[in-house]
């Protein structure tokens, strides 16, 4: 992994900490709420829609949450490497924190879709600036430990989430699975006040001494494209036609808006979303790759569970166990995958991986039918190995190509992008879905209507069976594109060995 840039040196001290294990623990704890966020919530849906009603749009309890997280990451990420990462990470929990409190105290489904959304403003922190501060904290050689921790929380969450939803809707309340949220945020947050203690910056000798500047203008500007891009994507097709007056409307006044976006970055002295994030050709390369892992990741995680229970026949317990396997596997080849990048480099491991992904993948529309649910689950312990293989070298690479002022702002545009992917991956392959389902079955029905009637006891007919294999079938090789579409990126984009920084 030699690097191409042996002259310049990463002079910046690491972040300090009078206990770094402190730190640590505050940061997965921190992790731990945006990860059970993304799971917990799901369960307790149903109690959700019988105390506030609301049910036609209660989807925006998801959408808005991720549209929020979507578009301030990049913010974040410029304000941190501004700022510094402390002040980012303490305001961004303090307002989920409140944003859960809010949640809790909600009186009607609009109310707490707002409060959602204001969970999401404080969780884009949390997302990005975690993930800056762990390569802040440990050196190039010890950062696959902390990455694998980050990890294992995600694994965690994702198995215990929606158990403890349920549990908590139905034994308790739903409004306790907001409340949770505040004694787990509390701990986090006294331990990054305590003990997270950041090294003032040299400045640099070359540049003017001039005073840190935001660039508001330009984060308005990325909030507004990119809150009215995703809404386009998430909303169309589910909650109007594709070519509708809505549709349309919101693609060109986010197109407009784009164009604004770039007339603004270009005039402003620190742009939040700087030209070089794209002309660097490994962060170029990352963020594409990332982003079409993002785009894969819906296969399994939208469409496997509905696949395990009308096709397979399995109740929604063991059906989401079919889908946890791969968070087994996930973190255990994450914290492995040093070995092999610091033998064949960073690329060649994240090709290694996602061109293993590819192959996984493929091999879904070539099961059985009815199959055995060992099967699909064989292919998500496989699928999370070679994808653990993909991502942390990824993400460790790039984030070794950078300083300390730009690492906040390279991993921000690193998980925007593979957020954006699962914006448009939801959207694409749920299209494909529903339209592989409607000429099956001769336009009745859609995927959708399918899961609420398995979800209120019902069992699918085997016409429908069938067509769901079919439509689910048809997902996962738009996946195993997707992945072989990474490959390829990385193959002619991504340079042969990443220009890494020495550090001190």
């Amino acid at each position: 992994m030699g690097s191409t840039r042996p002259a310049i040196r990463d002079t910046a001290p690491h972040t300090g900490t009078d206990k770094r294990g402190a730190v640590v623990a505050a940061l997965m704890l921190a992790m731990a709420l945006a990860a059970l966020d993304a799971t917990i919530v799901s369960t307790a849906v149903p109690q959700i829609v019988g105390d506030l009603g609301g049910f036609s749009v209660f989807s925006w309890l998801f959408s808005g949450y991720l549209l929020a997280v979507t578009v301030t990451l990049p913010v974040y990420g410029k304000l941190s490497d501004t700022f510094g990462r402390k002040p980012v990470l303490v305001v961004g929990a303090a307002l989920f924190l409140l944003g859960s409190l809010l949640c809790a105290l909600a009186w009607n489904m609009a109310a707490l879709i707002a409060f959602r959304i204001v969970q999401g403003l404080g969780g884009g922190a949390l997302q990005g600036t975690v993930q800056t501060l762990a390569a802040d904290l440990y050196p190039l050689e010890e950062r696959p430990r902390i990455q694998a921790r980050l990890s294992t929380v995600w694994a965690v969450s994702a198995v215990a989430g929606p158990g403890l939803g349920g549990v908590l809707a139905a034994y308790a309340d739903w409004r306790w699975i907001f409340l949770l949220n505040l004694p787990i945020g509390a701990v986090a947050l006294w331990l990054i006040v305590r003990h997270l203690h950041e090294p003032k910056r040299a400045p640099d000798p070359e540049a003017p001494a001039t005073r840190a500047r935001v660039d508001w203008a330009g984060a308005l500007a990325v909030f507004a494209c990119g809150g009215v891009l995703l809404t386009a994507v998430v909303q169309g097709g589910v909650a109007w036609p594709w070519l509708s007056g809505p549709s349309l409307a919101l693609f060109g006044a986010g197109l407009a808006l784009v164009a604004v976006v770039v007339v603004v970055e270009r005039r402003a002295a620190e742009p939040i979303i700087p030209g070089w994030v794209w002309r660097r050709r490994t962060i170029a390369a990352v963020n594409l790759a990332l982003g079409a892992l993002g785009l894969l990741m819906v296969a399994p995680t939208v469409f496997l569970p509905t696949y395990a229970q009308s096709v397979l026949g399995l109740a929604p317990m063991t059906a989401g166990f079919v889908l946890s396997v791969w968070t087994l596997s996930w973190p255990l080849s994450a914290a492995c995958s040093q070995h092999v990048y610091r033998r064949i480099g960073f690329r060649n491991t994240a090709m290694l991986g996602i061109g293993t992904a590819s192959l996984i993948l493929l091999a879904f529309p070539f099961l059985p039918y009815p199959g055995q649910a060992w099967q699909p689950t064989l292919l998500m312990l496989l699928l999370g190995a070679a994808l653990g293989l993909f991502q942390l070298p990824l993400i460790v690479g790039v984030q070794s190509t950078v300083g300390w002022s730009e690492r906040g702002t390279t991993t921000a545009s690193v998980l925007f992008c593979r957020q954006t992917g699962q914006t448009l991956g939801a959207a694409l392959f749920g299209a494909v879905a529903n339209g592989v389902l409607a000429s099956r079955l001769g336009g009745a029905g859609d995927l959708d209507s399918v899961t609420r009637a398995l979800d209120s006891g019902g069992t699918a007919p085997e016409a429908t069976r069938r067509a769901i294999a079919d439509a689910v079938h048809a997902v996962y090789l738009g996946a195993s594109c997707a992945a072989a579409l990474a490959f390829l990126v990385l193959l002619l984009l991504a340079p042969r060995r990443f220009p890494v920084l020495e550090e001190n």
